[in-house]
């Protein structure tokens, strides 16, 4: 089924080069620093990341590159936001074109579910040049993804 990407933000953006951020939920305490030295490392080199941002740990490298002016893509496992609905702290990046929010899913997806996960974890390896993982379960839905993508350069933090 074809679902039209909705997107909020400066849909240009995804015509620039990205690199992929995903996580396993679980990680271990010494790739959180990592993490975070990662995300640093990326806002000073201006390099645009594309990610769903979700666990707090990606929260926290949403923090950490929002800080800079590179353009950051957050791909949503539900719905897209209403213009009402933007949380404040997103509105004013969003409003300078640096923030792009892209939902892949159906608008109709009001909570993330493994379905949903799923298609934006595919949406961001698919449209990303390199994918950095914070950290990788081997037995999580994460690990069998990635098999669909072998000729994508990817790297794991931890």
């Amino acid at each position: 089924m074809f679902v039209k990407i909705a997107t909020l933000g400066d849909a240009s953006i995804l015509n620039l080069p990205k690199v992929g951020f995903l996580s396993s939920r679980k990680v271990p305490p010494a790739a959180v620093m990592k993490c975070y030295d990662w995300a640093t490392e990326m806002r000073d080199k201006g390099v645009c990341v594309m990610g769903g941002f979700q666990s707090p740990l990606e929260r926290d490298v949403l923090t950490f590159l929002l800080k800079g002016k590179q353009p950051v893509i957050w791909v949503l496992a539900h719905k897209l936001w209403t213009e009402k609905s933007i949380p404040k702290v997103y509105r004013e990046p969003i409003a300078a074109g640096r923030l792009l929010v892209v939902s892949p899913v159906a608008q109709t997806a009001t909570r993330v579910d493994a379905r949903t996960a799923t298609i934006r974890n595919r949406y961001i390896l698919g449209h990303s040049e390199q994918v950095v993982f914070a950290a990788i379960d081997p037995n999580g839905a994460l690990s069998r993804l990635i098999g669909e993508y072998l000729d994508l350069q990817c790297k794991v933090l931890a």
